[in-house]
């Protein structure tokens, strides 16, 4: 019987159940369907912590192995670890992880050799095609060659890199709170800071796919409570919080406050400028704030606007040869880490840039947080099109109001704007609106949700 894989490919990646919607036997057919659309001769292959992901890796592998590829395991790492490995290493890599998805989820990040992205128009559809096809008729036959399966541990290398692109080694010594939501951050910081002017206090270390804590995603404000209050109880200078696989981080001042992931994106903007001689692009989505764009413009740099979404960014940065990029969802893209994302890259400029001066966290952000915004809010309704569609309506011809289509669509005015843009998989819009002040903000916020909410 044919697999169904529509609820399981993604539009970046795939993920799913185990065992409901996927299992070891599809995660074989996946190996072998990666090696097919690469073309590869090698792979590197790693995993997070979730109880499910050394089979699903290890099946994985062995399919690759089947088709003629050899095979390194870097075994337990962050997605970011993996992408370290697929650049150093020269070669295409797949990373088993469900991110902050709940404990009986899994999936499978995939990119091609120096960690350029497998999605949906770059390979991720006919491997698709490949595994439903092979899921009815069986599995290919076997290439004349098995590939060699080896172990490689790239801990120590990847977090030597790290540190070779920001030198946190001559900053005042900070404590640092440090929530890993019991994901891939208690593997990879212990390492990273090793050394370094750092005192860790160390949360949620442990590993475990159960989350037993909290749900591993910092994008949600409970799951910053533990760590807000733990800053404040131990006078530290800052907080990090990590996703499940370590990919994203989340930072909170020395007040428990958290710092908008727009604040981080304009700081190591400005610090990556000024590493490349004041000039280069720098990428931001169309959601982050305004003062990434004037950020980087003071700098010298020239700001670019995409869609949301790091296919995008990532295709942006390799067009342009951006230095850095940054989404509102705390991922950053560094040029010097084959464009992919780490958010251990980015933890580690906000704590050279801290350590660097003698002011708080709160003051030093305070230059690049200019805005007042309202967060992502979503609405469940009938009909994505005819709501966007009605804010058109309701504002086309406004005086000083322009309207794009980049992604969705955004309206603007001179102190404010807002964009709407549909769910892929959901019948929600998504509303993000900012304005120089919280009052303004508020009257443009609920101006638009009337209309969206009617």
């Amino acid at each position: 019987m044919t697999a169904d894989l529509s609820q399981l490919v993604k539009a970046y990646d795939v993920r799913g159940v185990v065992p409901d919607q996927w299992d070891e036997s599809l995660a074989e057919l996946f190996g072998a369907a990666f090696v097919r659309v690469t073309g590869a001769d090698a792979v590197v292959t790693g995993h997070d912590m979730r109880p499910s992901s050394p089979g699903l890796a290890g099946a994985f592998a062995r399919g690759a192995a089947r088709s003629g590829a050899d095979v390194t395991e870097i075994g337990l790492c962050s997605t970011d670890q993996l992408y370290y490995a697929s650049g150093a290493f020269g070669l295409p890599g797949a990373m088993f992880t469900a991110s902050h998805n709940p404990a009986r989820y899994n999936g499978i990040k995939m990119c091609r050799a120096g960690a350029a992205p497998v999605g949906q128009d770059t390979g991720l559809s006919r491997i698709r095609e490949l595994v439903e096809e092979w899921s009815e008729s069986g599995a290919p036959e076997p290439a004349a060659r098995t590939g060699a399966v080896t172990r490689r541990d790239t801990l120590e290398d990847y977090a030597a890199y790290l540190r070779s692109l920001v030198d946190v080694t001559a900053i005042r010594r900070l404590k640092v709170v440090v929530d890993a939501g019991n994901g891939m951050g208690g593997h990879t910081v212990p390492t990273v800071l090793a050394g370094l002017p750092v005192d860790l206090v160390p949360m949620y270390f442990e590993l475990d796919g159960t989350f037993p804590n909290h749900e591993a995603n910092p994008l949600d404000p409970a799951n910053l409570v533990d760590l807000r209050a733990r800053v404040r109880a131990e006078g530290a200078d800052l907080g990090l919080a990590f996703d499940g696989d370590a990919d994203r981080c989340f930072v909170v001042d020395e007040r428990g406050e958290p710092v908008s992931p727009s604040a981080i994106t304009a700081l190591v903007a400005a610090r990556e400028l000024a590493r490349n001689g004041g000039t280069g692009a720098v990428i931001h989505n169309l959601i982050t704030s305004r003062s990434v764009a004037e950020v980087v413009r003071e700098n010298g740099g020239t700001p670019v606007r995409t869609r949301v979404g790091h296919s995008f960014i990532k295709a942006e940065m390799a067009r342009t040869g951006a230095i850095f990029g940054g989404e509102h969802s705390a991922h950053y893209y560094f040029k010097d880490f084959w464009n992919a994302d780490t958010g251990m890259l980015a933890a580690l400029h906000v704590l050279a840039a801290l350590g660097g001066q003698d002011g708080p966290l709160s003051a030093l952000v305070a230059r690049y947080d200019r805005y007042a915004g309202s967060g992502e809010i979503n609405s469940t309704v009938e009909d994505q099109a005819a709501r966007i569609a009605a804010i058109r309506a309701a504002y086309t011809g406004r005086p000083d109001v322009t309207l794009d289509d980049l992604d969705g669509l955004t309206v603007s005015a001179a102190d404010w704007w807002f964009n709407v843009r549909p769910s892929n998989t959901e019948p929600l819009l998504r509303l993000n609106a900012e304005a120089r002040d919280e009052a303004t903000m508020a009257k443009v916020r609920d101006e638009a949700l009337s209309i969206i909410r009617t």
